[in-house]
């Protein structure tokens, strides 16, 4: 079932990617103050709202972890938050491509900018404090408390450019800045298939993380004979 799963978010992720490109860049014309480099904000804008996604959700598995103490809980916070952490690490990338072309310059210390680095190593902190701990139930009850701890900054990044001053552009979809509707059509419809190759990500991180557990298993029942 799993490996079902996998192989039809990828195929549906694949056609629904080869569609939007073409559409992006054979039929959506440029915009007129930025020019091709806008359509980089189709992948941009939702390869962060995966990040979030994924973020989220192992917040609230780490929650549940918390109340039933069940380690499948923590298996799939962990391959949802490796899965966020490379979405919003395509998130940053990109967005330093398009600053380096409308700004001219890499990066900035922006509000929006900065806190979306420390998200990123927040959850990359979760990852090396996870291989630091070995004992299972202790890993996981830590790394479950680091995990709601590091999704406080989730709402900072997105209310940043809200609360402070910011070189960032407004939001183009929730107010404070304005979209043409072809191009926010193709916003959401460029989600789709990143959700697609993000929801097949984690289901192979979940199944490696199981197999992980239990060759762990055999290893500490190995040393008690």
């Amino acid at each position: 079932m799993r490996v079902k799963l996998i192989v039809g978010c990828c195929i549906a992720a694949a056609v629904l990617l080869a569609r939007n490109l073409y559409v992006m860049l054979l039929e959506l014309p440029d915009e007129v103050a930025q020019g091709p480099i806008f359509r980089i904000i189709f992948f941009h804008v939702p390869a962060a709202w995966t990040a979030f996604a994924g973020f989220v959700a192992a917040a609230v598995a780490s929650a549940l972890y918390l109340v039933r103490r069940d380690l499948r809980y923590d298996a799939f916070a962990v391959a949802v938050t490796e899965v966020g952490l490379a979405f919003a690490a395509a998130n940053l990338v990109t967005g330093m491509i398009w600053a380096r072309i409308i700004w001219g310059i890499w990066w900035t210390w922006d509000a929006r900018l900065t806190s979306m680095l420390v998200c990123w190593l927040l959850y990359a902190g979760y990852l090396m404090l996870r291989h630091a701990v070995e004992e299972p139930g202790q890993r996981a009850r830590i790394a479950a408390v680091f995990s709601l701890l590091a999704c406080v900054d989730v709402p900072i990044v997105f209310f940043s450019i809200r609360w402070w001053r910011t070189q960032h552009p407004q939001p183009v979809v929730w107010g404070g800045g304005s979209m043409d509707p072809a191009y926010w059509s193709m916003l959401f419809l460029n989600w789709i298939p990143l959700l697609l190759l993000g929801l097949a990500m984690a289901a192979i991180r979940i199944g490696q993380e199981r197999r992980q557990r239990e060759l762990e298993a055999l290893r500490r029942l190995a040393y008690s004979l």
